[in-house]
């Protein structure tokens, strides 16, 4: 014998279909949104529709005969090697990528990890991507010379290395002096 549901149960019930829940698009998105911070609801969208078409691209490559045809080849080692500078593939052409590996390792998820915030937290500067969000929409982080006050901003392989504090940043300052490596000319 089952009770009857409230009209609160009810209604909330209402709002779910138990047969496609996995299959919903916005299941997944709220996840890739929640793990990675996307602030913005369009971030996933827009990195949703470039690995679509990347995928649809490898896709009508692999369809050429490699052999015989240049086009194929060319074009299938420029975006290889465009996408492990990027960060997006984990190996690079010389490494045995193909275009197998492009329609499954381009996701969403690949282009979130290449987000300025989640660098930070992967290379240890922060502990959380929000906290990285933060300290990024104060300016406090730099990319190279350039200040990036976007936790949106997608950092390439080359550059990964030049991600670090501002040099009028207090945290920089606090870092340097629990390191025991401040500079009296830093202070003034």
């Amino acid at each position: 014998m089952v009770r009857q549901l409230k009209h609160h149960e009810k209604k909330l019930l209402r709002k779910v279909d138990f047969h496609t829940y996995k299959s919903d698009g916005n299941h997944r998105e709220h996840v890739i949104r929640q793990r990675y911070l996307l602030q913005d609801p369009m971030d996933y969208r827009k990195y949703n529709a470039l690995c679509g078409s990347l995928r649809s691209l490898a896709h009508k490559l692999s369809q050429l005969d490699p052999d015989s045809d240049p086009v194929r080849r060319k074009m299938e080692s420029e975006m290889l090697d465009k996408l492990w500078r990027m960060g997006i593939l984990k190996q690079s052409r010389e490494q045995g990528a193909g275009l197998s590996k492009v329609e499954r390792e381009v996701t969403v998820s690949a282009f979130c990890r290449r987000r300025l915030a989640v660098l930070m937290v992967r290379t240890g500067m922060v502990e959380t991507i929000k906290a990285a969000a933060t300290f990024i929409e104060q300016g406090h982080v730099r990319v190279g010379t350039e200040v990036v006050n976007d936790p949106a901003f997608l950092v390439s392989r080359n550059m990964e290395d030049f991600v670090t504090w501002v040099d009028s940043s207090k945290i920089k300052r606090n870092i340097m002096r629990y390191q025991q490596k401040l500079d009296d000319f830093d202070l003034l």
